[in-house]
C-alpha cells in the first residue's frame, strides 16, 4: 500500500493487539518509553525489553510488559510498531517504504475502513516524528560501514563468514559477547545523553554514537552493533555491508 491508498482504522481499546507479538524497538522507541515512564533508558531496557533493548518484552501470560488490563501504560510514548498497527512497514535498504495491511488480532474489535488514506492514519498516530528520528539514526549506518571497511582486512578474513558472525551476534538473545556500542545504542542516558525532551536526547545521542563509531577499533564489534541498529530501524542486516 502507498501513502495515498484508502485506509482507516478505529481502535476500540480491546487490548488484543497487545498480546503475543514480536515488537522490534528502535533507540528512539526506548527513549520515548523511558520518558513516558519517568525512568532511565537503562531501566527501561532492563524492565521492558529483550535482546539488549531491541525487542519489547512480553510476559509469560502473553501480554506486553506495559499492558495493564487492556490499558497501555505508555500510550503517549508507545513504539512505532504500535502506532502503525494495523499496518506494517517494509523498508528496502535505500529507504523505500511499503505499507502492509495486517490481519486483525484474534478477537479484535477494531474496525477497518477505506474512508481515509494511509497518510492520514499515519499523521493521526504521530508516525512522522518517529520516522524522522529513525532517519537520523539510519545515517549512522554508512558511517559504520566505512569504518568497518577501514578496520577489517578482507584479504585474510572471509567476508561472508565475517557478515554471518556479525548477524548471529547482533540477533542473539542470549550467550552473546559484551558489546559496549550496542549498550550505548539502546541506553543513551548511560553515556551522558539524557535531556528533558526526547528530541534533544536523540540529537545528543546521535552525536555521541558518531564519535564512538569513528573511534571504534574492532571491526567485529562495530559490525554486530551496526547490524542490530539496522534491524531495529526496520532494515535488513544487508543494510550494513562491508568488504568485497
Amino acid at each position: 500500500m502507498k501513502r495515498s491508498s484508502g485506509f482507516s482504522y478505529q481502535c476500540n481499546a480491546c487490548g488484543r493487539c497487545c498480546r503475543d507479538k514480536v515488537i522490534t524497538l528502535s533507540p528512539y522507541d526506548v527513549i520515548r518509553i523511558a520518558r513516558e515512564l519517568g525512568i532511565s533508558t537503562g531501566e527501561t531496557v532492563r524492565r521492558h525489553t529483550l535482546r539488549r533493548g531491541s525487542i519489547l518484552r512480553f510476559t509469560s501470560e502473553g501480554g506486553c510488559s506495559a499492558l495493564d488490563g487492556t490499558r497501555c501504560t505508555v500510550h503517549w510514548g508507545r513504539p512505532l510498531a504500535c502506532r502503525l498497527y494495523p499496518l506494517g512497514l517494509e523498508r528496502d535498504d535505500n529507504g523505500g517504504e511499503n505499507f502492509i495491511r495486517l490481519e486483525p488480532a484474534p478477537g479484535s474489535i477494531g474496525v477497518y475502513g477505506e474512508c481515509g488514506s494511509v497518510d492520514e492514519f499515519l499523521e493521526a498516530q504521530g508516525v512522522s516524528e518517529y520516522l524522522a528520528m529513525n532517519e537520523r539514526y539510519r545515517k549512522l549506518l554508512p558511517l559504520s560501514q566505512a569504518r568497518i571497511a577501514a578496520l577489517a582486512d578482507f584479504e585474510t578474513i572471509e567476508p561472508r563468514e565475517f557478515r554471518r558472525r556479525a548477524v548471529r551476534e547482533a540477533l542473539a538473545e542470549s550467550n552473546y559477547d559484551p558489546n559496549p556500542l550496542i549498550d550505548a545504542i539502546f541506553d543513551p542516558d548511560s553515556i551522558g545523553c539524557f535531556r528533558s525532551s526526547a528530541g534533544a536526547t536523540v540529537e545528543a545521542h546521535v552525536c555521541a554514537l558518531k564519535l564512538r563509531i569513528e573511534s571504534e577499533s574492532s571491526a567485529a564489534l562495530l559490525a554486530a552493533a551496526a547490524t542490530l541498529l539496522a534491524v531495529s530501524l526496520g532494515y535488513s542486516p544487508s543494510a550494513v555491508e562491508a568488504g568485497p
